[in-house]
C-alpha cells in the first residue's frame, strides 16, 4: 500500500492560522499551537463582539436621546411614549441623530410628544 501523508493539507491549515495570527505579540504570532489558541478565542470575542455592537448602540442612542429630552423637561420614557401615541415611527439611531445634528427638529417632536404624553 502507498504511504499517505497528510503534509499540503496540514500545511495549508497551519498557514491559514499562522497568516491570521499576525500582529499579534510574540509566540502567538510564531508558534503553531499558541497561534491557534489565540486565533480562536479572537474569534470568539468577534463573533460575540457583533451582538454586543448592535446592544451597545442602542444603548447610546437611548442616553442620548433621554439626555436631549430632559433639557426640554420630558423624561425619555414620557418622550418615547408621545411619540408613539402621536403615531411618529421614528426609530431610536434617527432620534438620537436628530437631537445632535438638528436641535429645532428634536424640539418639535417634543412639543408633539408633549402634547400626546400620557
Amino acid at each position: 500500500m502507498p504511504r499517505v501523508t497528510s503534509s499540503v493539507a496540514r500545511n495549508r491549515r497551519k498557514k491559514k492560522i499562522l497568516k491570521e495570527a499576525r500582529g499579534q505579540f510574540g509566540a502567538r504570532s510564531k508558534l503553531y499551537r499558541t497561534a491557534k489558541n489565540s486565533v480562536e478565542r479572537g474569534w470568539a470575542y468577534a463573533y460575540v463582539g457583533r451582538r454586543r455592537k448592535k446592544r451597545d448602540f442602542r444603548r447610546l442612542w437611548i442616553a442620548r436621546i433621554n439626555a436631549a429630552a430632559r433639557q426640554h423637561g420630558i423624561s425619555y420614557s414620557r418622550f418615547v411614549s408621545g411619540l408613539r401615541t402621536a403615531g411618529v415611527d421614528l426609530n431610536r439611531k434617527v432620534l438620537a441623530d436628530l437631537a445632535i445634528r438638528d436641535p429645532v427638529a428634536f424640539t418639535k417632536l417634543v412639543e408633539v410628544a408633549k402634547a400626546n404624553a400620557p
